[in-house]
């Protein structure tokens, strides 16, 4: 049995903590057999191959008795770079339990679990739901709604340096003025109203007019304002901030994909770049 877990896009801007998406990068677990202690194997720079691995902690949290199995684990997501790789190891985990225990949890039931786990859904409930979803905390339950996918295209400039994501919530501001935070919300609030309308071509404005977190944090990506002006010259829909960073996700037509790309190096923009597609089917599970 293989369960596979989708990257994610946290954000796209005005979203803050509430706005993701699934793409086509992933983190594959596969269950060996029964063990008298848990046993990751993986190649992963400093992650546990015990008990303490996210995946086995998650896991355990939905079921605390579950009997230890050897497992496998590889994946093409980026550690710490904003692309949702420990929200996919924690929705991996669940599913771990889900399958191993029977327990026939429903992607809702999943979503409540994961972002308990991760304090907001933004990351967990794509990574289940695929697609993009808007979701939030409201009276101790997490909403999550999936929205329709726009037609277009993910290119990830992922830089060769960490953001760690203490380090980011670290320079937001603990309050806005009162016009400014009804400004911001506002941008939000249209911005999702843009999506489920299918507005695509307002969408591009709405995702770049973020006043909660990119502003402050443009200092630890450097590359985002250049990055954002080269896709407006290479035709692309957005540029935003993936998560705290420091990947940095332009949205564009397929069909400006490698115009973009070049665009990019030709600027010096040298580090390793990701073309990427929405996934659409969220954590599944395959024999």
């Amino acid at each position: 049995m293989k369960i596979i877990a989708p990257a994610s896009s946290a954000n796209l801007g005005p979203g803050f903590d509430s706005i993701g998406l699934a793409v086509n990068r992933y983190l594959e677990v596969t269950v060996g057999p029964a063990s008298s202690t848990w046993q990751v194997d993986h190649d992963l720079p400093a992650i546990s191959h015990g008990s303490d691995n996210l995946i086995i902690q998650a896991a355990l949290t939905v079921v605390s008795s579950l009997p230890p199995h050897q497992i496998k684990v590889t994946s093409a997501i980026p550690l710490a770079h904003g692309l949702g790789s420990s929200s996919a190891a924690i929705v991996a985990g669940i599913e771990l339990a889900n399958q191993l225990a029977h327990l026939q949890l429903t992607a809702q039931e999943k979503i409540q679990l994961a972002a308990k786990i991760e304090g907001h859904p933004d990351n967990v409930a794509p990574a289940i739901l695929g697609g993009i979803v808007v979701g939030t905390n409201i009276e101790d339950e997490f909403v999550a709604v999936k929205a329709p996918t726009p037609p277009y295209r993910l290119l990830a400039y992922v830089p060769p340096y960490n953001v760690v994501t203490a380090k980011a919530r670290a320079v937001l501001p603990s309050q806005l003025p009162f016009s400014q935070a009804v400004h911001a919300s506002a941008v939000a609030n249209t911005l999702v109203a843009a999506l489920f309308g299918q507005r695509y071509d307002v969408l591009g404005k709405l995702m770049e007019a973020d006043e909660f977190h990119e502003q402050v944090r443009s200092a630890l990506v450097p590359e985002l304002s250049r990055i954002r002006k080269l896709g407006h010259e290479s035709g692309a829909v957005a540029t935003y901030l993936s998560g705290a960073g420091p990947t940095i996700m332009t949205l564009l037509p397929a069909t400006q994909v490698s115009e973009f790309k070049k665009s990019l190096q030709a600027s010096g923009l040298t580090a390793s770049t990701l073309d990427l597609t929405i996934d659409q089917a969220g954590v599944r599970v395959v024999d």
